[in-house]
């Protein structure tokens, strides 16, 4: 059978047509591809943009915090050389802190009442996600501050040891340290605690405990 120069030519066009509809498939395919990656990127800047506003607004919430200390270890001051009859008034009140849990230290400050939980209680060693068994001991803080203390204003404070960041993922202690306390404040809110009354802060190896163990905790403070 002998094919003459129209029946080539039409299979030529066929063939071209086929090629055509397959290179607009695979274009369509790639724009699709491309338009995901796209979301997926803008999603994570998005993430990351609002995890730099938290750190700076820690930042700003740290230096405040400072400002706080140094007035009121000021006006301590004052108070301890005030007339005894004043000082009797601050000493009862100073001792009249509650149990609430026995993995967390409550002390009364002059800025209010300061609960530490060490971090070994709530976090496996470079990690900011709350041990299981962590949720038990945030609960009852949770409840004593709903019963006791709302309405206050609170700040959740990480404290890290000394260690170099090494295998974490961490840039610093000081990012470790505000994960950390992130992580608690997102579990309280998610129990019953209003996310606008919670500031954040994290000191990481700053402010050392006498042991690396005990440098590794949140403080949570209900400011009065």
């Amino acid at each position: 059978m002998m094919l003459t120069r129209n029946t080539l030519y039409g299979v030529g066009l066929a063939t071209m047509s086929l090629c055509v509809v397959g290179l607009t498939g695979c274009d369509n395919k790639v724009k699709d591809e491309n338009a995901m990656l796209l979301r997926e990127n803008d999603a994570l800047r998005s993430q990351l943009t609002q995890r730099n506003d938290a750190l700076t607004s820690a930042e700003k919430e740290r230096l405040a915090a400072d400002a706080r200390a140094s007035d009121a270890e000021r006006r301590l001051t004052e108070v301890e050389s005030a007339p005894p009859s004043i000082m009797a008034v601050d000493v009862v009140n100073a001792g009249n802190t509650p149990f609430i849990d026995e993995n967390i230290t409550v002390n009364t400050t002059a800025e209010g009442l300061n609960m530490t939980i060490p971090g070994d209680v709530l976090f496996d060693s470079g990690k900011a996600s709350l041990k299981s068994g962590a949720k038990k001991t945030l609960d009852k803080m949770i409840a004593a501050i709903k019963k006791d203390y709302s309405g206050n204003k609170l700040r959740v404070t990480g404290f890290t040891d000394d260690d170099p960041i090494k295998k974490s993922g961490f840039k610093s202690n000081y990012h470790l340290g505000f994960d950390r306390a992130w992580s608690v404040r997102e579990y309280c809110t998610s129990n019953g605690l209003d996310g606008a009354d919670i500031a954040l802060a994290s000191y990481g190896p700053q402010d050392p405990k006498a042991t690396k163990a005990a440098s590794r905790r949140v403080e949570v403070l209900v400011i009065r």
